[in-house]
């Protein structure tokens, strides 16, 4: 049987399909802006840089001008500043409230004063928390801490993925939490969301440079921050762009994404270029509202400063000629404090770390202002893994220079007994050395509490550079603010010299 068609109505359709064929595909280009922020300690910043009203004021601009704009803090917040201290990280959340993140993942410092205090910081924020690797002891999620977030933007589906620090059961207390691998797990949820379809997918990190680099080659993001390292780097090797987020907030850096998405033949094809803008706040202009909080803060602290924490049985003398030339009831009471805190076998401070040139009569008041006027500097508790040569080696450091009153001379913790000549060569000092009652043994290794700068080698200290470092500056507590504690905890302070120095 024959059909017949219209050839009018043939002619018309074989005219779209022609029209559909030929025409050309359908392209948008969709601006999106990343900043990335991390390691925000110190409430007021420095000097001239840094500091959250700084970055809040860059980041209410940037959100108040780009109608595509991700706000991302890639970890620690809480602690350790001297105000943590005191409010245990309250102060962080609320300035960070006033310009809230796109979301957050906690650092290893957000698990310093323990889970019951995470989890009432993370509860006062007006932002999410989320960490992919983060879960219970029996695998179950930890209220308040989400996952993979998937966030449509300019009608792109954008995948969040937040990854925690594995190492942080080792430098901090999160109890018996979990964390899973950092790099292992990021790589996985970042090929997951785009097998899921994800447009773009951005890693928002807390990890050091190692795993920085292995995510990076991995190419599984699009774009990714971290935090951890403390320092300032942006790449981008023609497939995924980082940016490392400096500290304090510094140095900003906002990553413009050009993004160009093609429809074409049923076919969806993402393209994107970054462009960099690194912004030294140095030159902004601090946010009002929340400079207003910040010098609400800071008198806060001024007062706090002067509250009494423990009472002194003996004297205490920081003077410059006594911690720079023998054993001091000052030198002691920090050495022994950071050796608590670290549970280290011994500790090392070194006396030109202890400035506040000051006698203390027995039966004298301390407050924290005194402890803060000791340890100026900022210095951070450190603990590392040593052999017994080089903590040898060590104190020859230490005992080197006596003669010419030197920083370098060492205030140890109890247990320690170190007899040195000091007529003797430089390097060739030391008598006798023991450790509650027993030889240092050079092939043994000892647990060694110290501060960051003697870590890296300050004051000739090359010998504490060769160990296992247990907690390096960036899991450590502010030196002060373990000193204080200390003292809060004891109420009575009984240190005294006893013997731990002594010459030949």
């Amino acid at each position: 049987m024959l059909k017949f068609v219209s050839l009018k109505k043939t002619l018309a359709v074989s005219g779209v399909a022609l029209m559909a064929a030929l025409a050309p595909a359908q392209a948008e280009n969709i601006k999106l802006t990343i900043l990335g922020v991390g390691d925000i300690y110190n409430f007021q910043g420095g000097k001239e840089r840094g500091g959250f009203a700084k970055v809040n004021a860059v980041a209410r601009a940037e959100r108040d001008k780009h109608g595509n704009f991700l706000y991302l803090f890639d970890g620690d917040m809480f602690s350790p500043s001297l105000l943590s201290g005191l409010d245990f990280g309250a102060n962080t959340v609320a300035l960070t409230n006033l310009v809230p993140f796109d979301i957050a993942v906690p650092g290893n410092h957000e698990f310093d004063f323990g889970q019951d205090v995470f989890k009432q910081r993370i509860a006062e924020a007006k932002y999410p928390w989320a960490a992919i690797n983060l879960t219970k002891a029996d695998g179950s999620p930890i209220d308040g801490v989400g996952g993979v977030m998937v966030k449509e933007i300019a009608g792109l589906k954008v995948a969040l993925i937040p990854v925690a620090q594995d190492t942080t059961p080792e430098v901090s207390s999160p109890g018996d939490w979990k964390f899973g691998p950092t790099a292992d797990s990021a790589i996985a949820a970042a090929k997951q969301a785009r097998k899921d379809g994800a447009d773009l997918v951005i890693g928002v990190v807390q990890a050091p440079h190692t795993d920085d680099q292995a995510i990076l080659k991995s190419h599984a993001f699009d774009v990714f921050v971290s935090g951890d390292d403390h320092d300032f780097a942006l790449a981008y090797d023609g497939v995924t762009a980082y940016a490392e987020t400096s500290i304090d907030g510094a140095i900003l850096t906002l990553i413009d994404l050009d993004i160009n998405v093609e429809e074409k033949d049923g076919k969806r094809t993402v393209k994107w270029y970054p462009y960099f803008r690194v912004i030294d706040t140095a030159t902004v202009t601090a946010d009002p509202e929340s400079q207003k909080m910040v010098d609400q803060f800071s008198a806060k602290l001024e007062a706090d400063l002067g509250v009494a924490i423990g009472t002194t049985t003996g004297p205490l003398d920081s003077r410059r000629n006594v911690v720079r030339k023998e054993e001091s009831a000052m030198g002691n009471l920090i050495a022994d404090a950071i050796k608590q805190e670290t549970g280290a076998d011994l500790a090392i401070m070194n006396g030109g770390g202890i400035r506040a040139d000051k006698q203390y009569d027995a039966g004298a008041t301390l407050t924290r202002k005194d402890i803060l006027t000791e340890l100026p500097f900022g210095n951070i508790t450190v603990l590392t893994e040593l052999t017994g040569a080089d903590v040898l080696a060590a104190l020859e450091n230490g005992v080197s220079q006596v003669e010419k009153g030197a920083g370098r001379f060492p205030q140890v913790s109890a247990g320690v007994k170190l007899v040195y000549d000091p007529a003797a060569e430089a390097g060739k000092r030391i008598v006798s050395l023991t450790l509650n009652g027993e030889a240092i043994d050079p092939a043994k290794t000892y647990k060694v509490a110290t501060n960051d700068y003697m870590l890296s080698g300050g004051d000739g200290f090359t010998a504490l550079t060769k160990g296992k470092v247990l907690v390096d500056a960036h899991g450590g507590h502010l030196l002060a603010t373990d000193v204080i504690d200390y003292v809060a905890a004891k109420k009575t302070i009984d240190e005294k010299v006893e013997g731990r120095i002594t010459t030949k």
